[in-house]
């Protein structure tokens, strides 16, 4: 049985071991020193995403300890172009990006080069998302500004558990429902986000998990009848009895719901089927765009199909109320990972 925690305390107890649940703040405090794993396996990002209804830029921290990651990908995904993709390697990074406990607080975090930086901001309600490379070697000069605005108290968060063994856990917060405003200029060449038609997704990830894993994940934001609607859904991924990550969002509100399950064709470009498991939620995603990204070094080997589209479908509050979902533009993916 699905267990929220109201109360303040650790994400791991005495022993390093998770304590499992979800909550809809930054309830329980993430301390990377209460990890008892070895240090090599711990994982931490932050991943930004801003979109609109055809426009998808993606910003990532992050690092799984021997290695780290900072990159800016843009893509079109109605037409199915790519038109930024920059990604820097650190190579036995460890804890020097000095990513931050809690995803609600006031912070900064940045990382450069000399010629490339990357900066996120928290302050109270909104976040400032910047990005700067410099021309060089035949690449235009790169800058990116996007200020995202929270427009939910609540959101996703998780505590999980896994059953290999007693230290592996995965604290995760979902916020979305953010609207996304600003530029990303690359040479000539200038992209628009604006507040009215775009929105933000932070997934805040902490943890030390299986060298194996496997997940389903969606997330989307949009506008019912004037309203600002959105949900985040996923399954696979750890011992989910007393937590999973299935949320809507509606007027402010969040709504919990159980376990979901999704449904694939044949092929990833066949329509996809998200649906729980209490009769809440029948979502069926007609992808238009497939991003796969694959990586593959000495022992790493991870495959993502993030599959781009509209959503069609229904979902059930929890005070009955039934909301008839059209042509929310928003993703699911579905990833293999051995890191």
């Amino acid at each position: 049985m699905e267990k929220e925690l109201t109360q303040k305390g650790p994400v791991l107890d005495k022993k390093g071991r998770p304590i499992p649940g979800f909550s809809r703040r930054s309830t329980l405090e993430y301390r990377r020193s209460a990890i008892k794993a070895p240090p090599w396996r711990i994982k931490e990002w932050d991943f930004y995403q801003i979109s609109n209804a055809n426009l998808c830029l993606q910003m990532t921290i992050g690092h799984a300890a021997y290695a780290g990651q900072v990159s800016l990908m843009l893509f079109d995904f109605i037409k199915g172009e790519k038109y930024l993709d920059v990604c820097y390697t650190l190579p036995l990074i460890f804890g020097r990006l000095h990513m931050p406990e809690n995803a609600e607080r006031d912070n900064t975090l940045s990382w450069s080069n000399g010629g490339f930086a990357m900066r996120f901001e928290a302050a109270g309600d909104a976040r400032t998302l910047t990005c700067r490379r410099a021309a060089a070697k035949g690449e235009p000069e790169l800058e990116a500004r996007i200020r995202l605005v929270r427009k939910n108290p609540d959101s996703l968060v998780i505590n999980l558990p896994f059953d290999e063994y007693a230290h592996a856990f995965y604290y995760n917060q979902k916020i979305n429902c953010m609207t996304a405003e600003g530029t990303v200029r690359s040479g000539e060449r200038t992209w628009t986000f604006d507040a009215a038609d775009s929105f933000g997704i932070l997934d805040w990830g902490r943890g030390v998990w299986p060298f194996h894993n496997e997940w389903y994940w969606s997330n989307g934001a949009g506008y019912l009848d004037g309203e600002l609607f959105g949900f985040n859904l996923g399954c696979g991924f750890g011992n989910t009895d007393t937590a999973s990550e299935n949320m809507l969002f509606y007027k402010g509100r969040s709504h919990k719901l159980g376990k979901v399950d999704f449904t694939l064709g044949r092929e990833y470009m066949d329509p996809w089927r998200l649906t729980d498991r209490e009769g809440r939620l029948d979502l069926k995603l007609t992808p238009t765009y497939d991003r796969t990204t694959k990586i593959k070094l000495l022992w790493v080997d991870n495959c993502t199909h993030q599959m781009f589209g509209a959503f069609e479908g229904h979902a059930v509050l929890d005070d009955g109320t039934r909301l008839e979902v059209k042509n929310v533009l928003s993703f699911a993916e579905h990833a293999v990972n051995n890191w």
